[in-house]
């Protein structure tokens, strides 16, 4: 890896802002191979150095990568001026950090949220033409049957204009709950797919992206950055290198 500034290292694998960095280190928290390092334009590489914060080994990482179980009454957005924003549960130093939604989920729906500031990643895990399982937990006011996994499977006409590509339903043992696979994201897509079947959607909760499953140990809002695996896996997915 090439050399770095020793600031740009310091925020991007504490998920600080480079403000906040730069603090750190001129306050001698730093060290460089055991010495302490003030000098924030200092060139280090991360794969040959050590690098540490205030005695804990620092790795580092371009881009950062956060799941969240988003909960219902929250938008994924960045900035909303009447809405509360995904961004705005994380805590503030890490929310200044960049971090944005890789696609969307609807204001009232659940479940696994990627915030990242990985542009090429968030762009190919939202493009159709990647194919990118995204995975619901679905509950209907009326039951499903297997003619609507035939039609799913088929692609359901939204409009005499729109189609969906094929989606995948597997029903539960109660016929109003199910899995769903998507891969692309069109605008309130499952509830216009579920409604063209003449059912009502009254829960929806995405549990997986690619690969990736969402952390059930995570409380609605809760947070935490994917493992070294979980991106690894992602990226593969993706075609990401």
């Amino acid at each position: 890896m090439d050399e770095k500034r020793l600031d740009k290292i310091v925020a991007a694998a504490g998920l600080l802002t480079r403000t906040e960095a730069r603090a750190l280190i001129k306050a001698g928290r730093v060290t460089v191979d055991g010495a302490p390092c003030r000098a924030a334009d200092a060139k280090v590489d991360p794969e040959k150095q050590s690098i540490s914060l205030s005695g804990e080994e620092l790795k580092y990482r371009p881009f950062h990568y956060i799941m969240m179980n988003k909960p219902a009454g929250v938008v994924s957005a960045t900035e909303d001026k009447r809405e509360r924003t995904a961004v705005s549960l994380l805590p503030e130093r890490i929310g200044r950090t960049g971090l944005f939604p890789a696609g969307r989920l609807d204001k009232d729906t659940e479940g696994f949220l990627l915030l990242t500031t990985d542009g090429p990643l968030a762009h190919r895990i939202t493009s159709p033409a990647h194919h990118v399982d995204k995975e619901y937990l679905v509950q209907t006011d009326k039951p499903m049957t297997v003619e609507d996994g035939a039609a799913f499977r088929d692609g359901v006409a939204l409009s005499r204009e729109e189609k969906c590509r094929p989606a995948f339903l597997t029903m539960q043992s109660d016929p109003c709950w199910a899995r769903l696979v998507l891969r692309e994201g069109k605008f309130h897509q499952i509830k216009r797919m579920m409604e063209a079947r003449g059912k009502r959607v009254v829960y929806l909760k995405r549990v997986r992206i690619g690969p990736v499953w969402l952390d059930d140990r995570l409380e609605k809002g809760g947070w935490r950055p994917l493992t070294e695996e979980e991106e690894k896996a992602l990226k593969n997915t993706a075609g990401v290198e």
